[in-house]
């Protein structure tokens, strides 16, 4: 999975961050000083780094300054969020090392296109258009799914079902998770859909001896197995 660091004391928006990214299917982690995320980024390396200006401990401005001198992190992309909404300011940060820049308060939808705008630059592998796991293709831009060779049709409901479970394999997702992925905010579906659309996944996806590669978490909710790639 592709790996987003949030670097930010405010941890209301933290939260929001990191709800809506997860369910883009990144993998999150969050810091809320500058001096504890320096320490955590000798030890991990993430495919993007969210970092708010003012922070305790250590400023996020002088922490980028930090990760663009270490090697494992020159090329880390950076998205600095910040109060400042002064042109020397944003000059300033972009000047420090930062990639992109975003004033508070901001359109969470906004920034997470901006998060995908970068990867693409700088990581375009994190965005492939193809998800496999085991012997399921799902290719996003056709909108084909095969197994073992096999084209699968499945209506826009369950692709994007399939889609949103293939993108964070092992991780289980509420039913309240799959109709915000899914669905959307906005939309309002009782949580016994996410149950008959799943069925008429699986009924899809399996025939005969096929293995059934969505995991029923009882009390939880789904998971696409991890384990599935290995059971080719």
């Amino acid at each position: 999975m592709t790996k987003v660091l949030i670097i930010e004391d405010e941890e209301p928006v933290s939260l929001l961050l990191r709800y809506n990214l997860e369910a883009e299917g990144f993998e999150v982690e969050q810091s809320f000083r500058g001096d504890e995320a320096e320490i955590r980024l000798r030890e991990i390396v993430p495919d993007i780094v969210i970092l708010d200006w003012m922070l305790p401990g250590l400023s996020g401005i002088e922490l980028c300054r930090r990760l663009r001198q270490r090697p494992e992190t020159q090329r880390t992309p950076v998205i600095m969020l910040t109060a400042r909404g002064e042109e020397s300011e944003r000059v300033r940060g972009l000047a420090t090392g930062a990639d992109d820049y975003i004033v508070k308060p901001f359109s969470v939808p906004e920034l997470v296109a901006r998060v995908k705008a970068l990867l693409r630059r700088a990581k375009p592998e994190t965005l492939t258009s193809v998800l496999v796991s085991g012997d399921i293709e799902l290719d996003r831009e056709t909108r084909r799914v095969r197994r073992s060779s096999r084209e699968i049709h499945l209506g826009p409901t369950e692709f994007k079902l399939l889609e949103f479970l293939m993108r964070a394999p092992g991780r289980v997702f509420t039913r309240e998770q799959l109709l915000d992925g899914v669905w959307g905010h906005d939309v309002y579906v009782d949580e016994r859909t996410v149950d008959v659309h799943i069925g008429r996944l699986r009924k899809s996806i399996n025939r005969g001896t096929s293995k059934d590669p969505i995991r029923t978490v009882r009390g939880a909710g789904y998971s696409f197995n991890e384990q599935f790639a290995k059971q080719r």
